[in-house]
């Protein structure tokens, strides 16, 4: 093979595989912002109040590694296409930096994951006891999320619906939110028999809906990492190939 057809196929591949690197890093940017802007829903509400902003220090972390993703696929294309030598090294070591960073992810994730499931359930407990107090009106928004989520899994409260029972804000102890029922009343609370409250607890649905989310994540991490190998493997045969041939597609 000419050793410029040779380096035509390494640009075609180290191209394609940069661009898949560019659209997983665009992914976790946008899986950052929706975590930072999105107020229409109980995970975000619930991690960005309170004192414990771990969860905004992970947001953070996703939109930074995004970040540092596109800027380093746009050195790749740039080096790739204008045959910089020394943009390609620098491309290179970037991803081995990323690479190392990335391993250190998953870990991260499994160490906290307990910690932000225990901080997120003490949250919702939080929010549980506030509910309905006309002294903190400014909290309406997160009991409406609340309400959303209960009405839509018809699910109540936490574990049950005896989570209601430690809320002081009722008129009487046997008030329940109207969304643990099949009403569609506007109130904060009304008066429900035994059997017309949901009994499942709304804690197996949100559990489940935060390991789908945490396996997506480390799904696009561990793509990431093979992809990295991919192009740090061709980015070496390229540049290889550029300095021992001397050779450039624009001649």
């Amino acid at each position: 093979m000419e050793p410029r057809d040779k380096i035509l196929i390494l640009k075609y591949f180290l191209s394609s595989f940069n661009g898949i690197f560019l659209v997983l890093g665009l992914m976790l940017m946008m899986f950052g912002m929706w975590l930072l802007i999105d107020r229409n829903n109980l995970f975000t509400v619930l991690s960005f109040t309170g004192e414990n902003h771990l969860v905004a220090y992970i947001s953070y972390m996703l939109l930074g590694v995004g970040s540092i993703i596109v800027f380093i696929s746009f050195l790749g294309f740039l080096g790739s296409f204008e045959e910089i030598r020394w943009l390609l090294i620098l491309y290179l070591g970037l991803i081995v930096l990323l690479f190392g960073i990335q391993v250190a992810m998953p870990v991260l994730i499994y160490i906290r994951k307990e910690e932000v499931q225990i901080m997120w359930n003490d949250r919702i407990d939080a929010v549980i006891s506030n509910y309905g107090n006309k002294n903190l009106t400014g909290r309406e928004h997160e009991w409406d999320i609340l309400n959303a989520v209960q009405h839509t899994l018809e699910c109540c409260g936490r574990h049950n619906s005896t989570d209601w029972k430690k809320n002081e804000n009722k008129e009487h102890t046997n008030q329940v939110p109207c969304s643990c029922t099949k009403s569609n009343r506007k109130e904060w609370f009304c008066d429900a028999t035994a059997n017309e409250v949901y009994t499942k607890g709304c804690d197996e649905y949100i559990k489940m809906w935060f390991e789908n989310n945490t396996s997506v994540l480390i799904a696009i991490n561990i793509a990431l990492l093979a992809v990295e190998v991919l192009l740090f493997t061709v980015g070496v045969l390229l540049f290889k190939n550029t300095k021992k041939n001397k050779i450039s597609l624009k001649e």
